[in-house]
């Protein structure tokens, strides 16, 4: 993607993050519903052309999709593909490429969550090497004379039980709906998903009171060092912490006021 439609995906990507960052949003959910989406829009050419139309406004095209998706797919689903319309696309496939990509993050989301993440990022690449070492494998899953049912059908053979279910629902989509796409792109732009989704930290801040800036920065800083990598900071503001905060990245918690934390960190670092 090039131009308005590159910036518009970087938007459409933090919104789903911050979706997803809320633990109350199901993100396999949340990644079904947009799948669905994707292929609806791939398939009406013409619906497709009107919510990337830049003639139109803004809001008269999130006001259109919202009453197309409207009872269809969640809240959640429904806003953020308002919101995606609302931005200027370079082309209108584009769009659909965006949509399928938020899809895709969303059900990486999910096994991350789930602790199943790496599972999924190694399954990803061993299921590649296997399709690129089995010319008849490959041959059967890119035959464009295949239905997709039996095509689905041949990868529930193969990866049904063997597989984590989240690797199984990507492959079989990229499989039965590859939208022009050769199958060893389509998992390298699986595997990458999965690598950048995997490097990226979340800390859930909870605080007695709203933290200024400087408090971010500092405990941002701290925790990306003791980390060894970028912490996005998802606060909450809880009067119940009584004047301290706690920390949650992963499975680790950290608990005690804000002073105490960024010196302790310090220390350690130290050594």
């Amino acid at each position: 993607m090039n131009g308005a439609s590159r910036e518009a995906l970087a938007a459409a990507r933090e919104r789903l993050d911050a979706l997803t960052d809320n633990t109350s949003v199901n993100a396999g959910t949340l990644a079904e519903e947009l799948a669905a989406v994707t292929a609806l829009l791939d398939r009406e050419v013409s619906l497709r052309r009107v919510l990337t139309d830049p003639a139109q406004a803004g809001e008269a095209k999130a006001e259109l999709a919202q009453r197309l998706l409207g009872g269809q797919v969640g809240g959640e689903t429904a806003d953020l593909v308002s919101g995606m319309v609302r931005s200027r696309w370079s082309q209108s496939r584009d769009l659909v490429d965006a949509l399928e990509e938020l899809a895709n993050l969303a059900e990486l989301t999910a096994a991350q969550q789930s602790g199943a993440l790496d599972d999924v990022e190694d399954e990803l690449f061993r299921f590649g090497r296997i399709v690129a070492s089995n010319t008849e494998l490959r041959a059967a899953l890119t035959d464009r004379a295949a239905t997709g049912s039996a095509k689905g059908e041949l990868l529930r053979s193969l990866l049904g039980g063997r597989a984590h279910a989240t690797t199984e629902r990507l492959v079989t989509r990229l499989v039965t709906a590859p939208r022009g796409r050769s199958l060893e792109a389509g998992l390298e732009s699986l595997s990458k998903l999965a690598a950048d989704r995997r490097n990226r930290l979340v800390a859930v801040v909870t605080s007695a009171v709203p933290l200024s800036d400087s408090q971010k920065q500092r405990l941002g800083a701290a925790l990306g060092k003791l980390y060894g990598h970028q912490v996005h900071l998802n606060i909450d503001v809880d009067p119940e912490v009584l004047g301290g905060i706690r920390v949650q990245v992963g499975d680790e918690v950290i608990n005690g006021s804000i002073a105490d934390r960024i010196e302790d960190a310090g220390r350690r670092l130290a050594g």
